[in-house]
């Protein structure tokens, strides 16, 4: 038997150490949280995405009470710049969440839908898109969607 070893790097950082650009990306993931549609998990996350020529588009999560159809914030936000601009690639996305309580002390991650989306946006553009998850005490930084999901299922798999 053998062993593979994998390794991902997460950067950890305050908002006072993110240049002009990354902090507001952050701060228009952060502002998306106030139009999450919630009322069954009371659970608002907000994501923000910066296309290769410098727009941002936000999205937050939109509940169902069929939790099937559900959509997150971060599909909402990559869907959405897909179907407005869909020439360009997606070069960054940050995500924070906030519940009753406020915004959370720790980042969350995305789930495994919104990592496939994701992998799938960066094998399609042939390029990484890096992550900002926000909590107070601090904002992990990976460099690409690949990082949160080291052994993904990707178009190569099916070949």
């Amino acid at each position: 038997m053998n062993t593979i070893e994998i390794k991902s790097e997460i950067k950890i950082c305050t908002l006072d150490e993110l240049s002009k650009d990354e902090y507001q990306l952050v701060r228009s993931a952060i502002n998306a949280t106030d139009s999450s549609y919630s009322p069954y998990s009371r659970f608002k996350v907000g994501a923000a995405l910066r296309l290769s020529n410098g727009d941002i588009v936000c999205g937050s999560n939109q509940e169902n009470a069929a939790f099937g159809v559900t959509m997150c914030a971060e599909r909402a936000a990559i869907f959405a710049a897909q179907s407005s601009q869909p020439e360009q690639p997606i070069a960054a996305i940050a995500i924070a969440a906030r519940n009753a309580d406020g915004l959370l002390r720790h980042p969350i991650t995305p789930c495994g839908s919104c990592r496939q989306v994701m992998l799938e946006i960066e094998q399609r553009y042939k390029s990484p898109i890096k992550l900002y998850l926000y909590g107070i005490e601090g904002i992990y930084i990976a460099d690409s969607a690949k990082s949160l999901m080291p052994l993904s299922f990707i178009d190569e798999s099916m070949k």
